[in-house]
């Protein structure tokens, strides 16, 4: 992609507005109007990381298309982030390149599938992440602006626009941003990050693609089983159902409906065991919406899930109503369970901070 850095020396008459106007017309917005990257914004934003800028971070061979930490700090810029942003911004970059989902063309997919990203760790509160209520909405600048910088990355990096590139019939509204804190202070169980292999405490993004989000409201039984069965339905909806595979699926849960799984003795792995046993349908069922053949059968029953350790379960948002969502990652591909450490420069790195357990 072309550089829109500038410096005010190189053409001191031009207003923000002007700027703002070419980069409409350089094609390098996804619709709202970005922030004009200067020569002195970039040298802030590539002093935060010890990553050389040049360095090569994702590829889309199909289209001979390749993205570096320099291009991806001007697309930070462009999003709206502060410097401090750009480690998370790099994080949030390789966790999803390390998603099955995006190494097969998901960002060109018909479906147009969003990233959704989780940041756990301190950097929580440095950044001010939101991690509580709503959580999935706007109001939150580190929230809006990371995830949005990662949406111009791919468009600008690798061209991947509606209507050219980018096949999307409808396309996801999340495609603009969705970055949210996972909740640990009020969660009942490690963090999302120490399921995906880091320690409690290490500033991390785990990342998946998703095709939607729905809510799910249960704030009339105290039943740890009928709140699952809630959730089972939800995830078993045969509209999510491919036909040739499995579906696939994920849980926000708020934190009143975790710590009711808690106090009944449920783990975070043992919600995702029964939401593979009871998230299914019968062969009939399928058949009859047009659907079938793909999944395993056991009895007559498939099971909508791929396995029990590929639904994400994350706690994030207020504790004032009992209320979830069911997330539907992309299409056939497997969540991995990773997580990624937020790297900072060594000139930068935040003091450690003791972690309370919850």
């Amino acid at each position: 992609m072309a550089d829109p850095a500038w410096t005010a020396a190189q053409d001191p008459a031009r207003t923000a507005a002007e700027a703002i106007r070419y980069c409409y017309e350089q094609g390098w917005t996804d619709g709202l109007p970005v922030v004009p990257a200067t020569q002195e914004d970039l040298e802030a934003f590539l002093a935060t990381t010890d990553r050389d800028p040049d360095e090569v971070i994702g590829a889309q061979e199909h289209l001979n298309r390749r993205v570096t930490v320099r291009q991806a700090a001007v697309n930070a810029i462009m999003a709206g982030c502060e410097p401090e942003y750009f480690p998370v911004v790099l994080a949030a970059w390789d966790a999803l390149n390390g998603e099955p989902s995006t190494n097969g063309g998901a960002w060109q997919s018909t479906s147009g599938p969003a990233p959704l990203l989780v940041v756990n760790g301190p950097v929580r509160q440095r950044l001010g992440i939101n991690h509580a209520g709503g959580v999935f909405g706007p109001g939150f600048r580190a929230n809006a602006t990371i995830g949005r910088a990662i949406g111009l990355l791919v468009r600008n990096g690798y061209g991947i626009k509606p209507q050219e590139l980018e096949q999307a019939t409808q396309g996801v509204p999340g495609r603009w941003q969705m970055v949210i804190g996972e909740h640990e202070e009020l969660s009942p169980w490690e963090p999302l990050s120490v399921v995906g292999g880091l320690e409690r405490g290490v500033d991390a993004v785990s990342a998946t693609l998703i095709r939607a989000c729905e809510y799910v409201d249960n704030r009339h039984t105290e039943s740890a089983e009928a709140v699952l069965q809630d959730f089972a339905d939800s995830l078993s909806r045969i509209g999510a159902y491919l036909g040739f595979r499995h579906s696939s699926g994920g849980l926000v849960l708020g934190p009143e409906h975790a710590k009711t799984l808690a106090d009944a003795g449920y783990s975070r792995a043992d919600v995702q065991q029964w939401l593979f046993e009871h998230a299914t349908h019968t062969e009939a069922e399928l058949a009859a919406a047009g659907k079938g053949g793909g999944a395993p059968v056991t009895d007559g029953v498939v099971a909508m899930m791929p396995s029990a350790a590929e639904i994400p379960v994350i706690v994030a948002g207020a504790a004032n109503a009992a209320i979830s969502m069911v997330f539907r990652p992309f299409g056939w591909a497997s969540w991995s369970g990773r997580s990624v450490p937020v790297q900072y420069a060594a000139a930068s790195r935040p003091s450690p901070v003791q972690e309370v357990t919850p």
